[in-house]
């Protein structure tokens, strides 16, 4: 499941990257927007490489340390858990608590 975590992470990014650019909110193509797009991609590699370690330290049974510091470098020591449902009521019960 990390693909999916990644996708959730970079997509939003990038994306609101590229409508703000591309429609011209208030911003033209300087060197601040470079700036903008360099940050947003040292973000998305920092994200990246310290989940694919934490994935790896949980697949492989690595030290806990290592996975506990890659979470924590990441804002948050445990990993996503995702349960399986198609049924939306019961979704939105548990996003509630």
């Amino acid at each position: 499941m990390l693909l999916p975590s990644v996708l959730r992470t970079l997509v939003p990014l990038f994306a609101g990257w590229v409508i703000v650019v591309v429609s011209r909110l208030g911003f033209s193509v300087d060197s601040h927007t470079v700036q903008t797009a360099i940050t947003l991609g040292v973000a998305a590699a920092y994200y990246v490489v310290f989940r694919f370690v934490e994935r790896l330290a949980e697949k492989y049974h690595g030290p806990a340390w290592l996975k506990g510091a890659a979470g924590v470098l990441l804002g948050y020591a445990k990993p996503p858990r995702y349960q399986a449902t198609d049924d939306v009521a019961e979704l939105l019960r548990q996003s509630r608590t």
